[in-house]
């Protein structure tokens, strides 16, 4: 019996290992994707493909919600901020990794932090180009509920 439970565990270890390999594969490390103790300051080249910088507009949706929110982001090459015009929010995002196709930030809400009596918790932000648009993804949470918004931005 326990050499049965060891071919099953074996063969349970080596389907883990099949199933992550075209994974990695899929999204290969972009040049921001440095690896630890790689030295500040030191220059890489921008990701390939379009280029996410600009003037972004377009509304959000929550999951769980009926009614779509404004939404503004601005990236630059000295950083990112969001606006949440109907929310009276506003953020500012730091890149902390990308891949071919990804961009992903963390956002610090700097007006209208849910701690101070606002609307908007600090979330996490993924984007990636969609033609010419930008399609992004938000993910928070507040009091231990899961927050989860979307939607497609165009440029200003």
């Amino acid at each position: 019996m326990f050499k049965a439970f060891r071919y099953g565990a074996v063969a349970l270890i080596v389907a883990v290992f099949a199933a992550i390999a075209p994974a990695t594969a899929q999204f290969p490390p972009g040049p921001d994707d440095q690896p630890a103790g790689t030295p500040k300051g030191k220059k890489t080249s921008a990701p390939a493909g379009p280029s996410i910088n600009g003037d972004w507009s377009g509304q959000l949706s929550q999951v769980g919600s009926q009614t779509p929110y404004k939404f503004e982001l601005v990236i630059g090459a000295k950083g990112a901020e969001t606006k949440y015009p109907d929310l009276d929010c506003l953020g500012k995002l730091t890149r902390v990794g990308s891949s071919k196709s990804y961009a992903f930030f963390v956002e610090v809400i700097t007006k209208g932090q849910v701690e101070k009596g606002g609307r908007c918790p600090d979330g996490t932000i993924t984007v990636t180009r969609q033609g010419d648009d930008l399609a992004l993804g938000w993910f928070g949470s507040v009091q231990g509920n899961t927050i989860i918004a979307y939607g497609t931005l165009r440029k200003k």
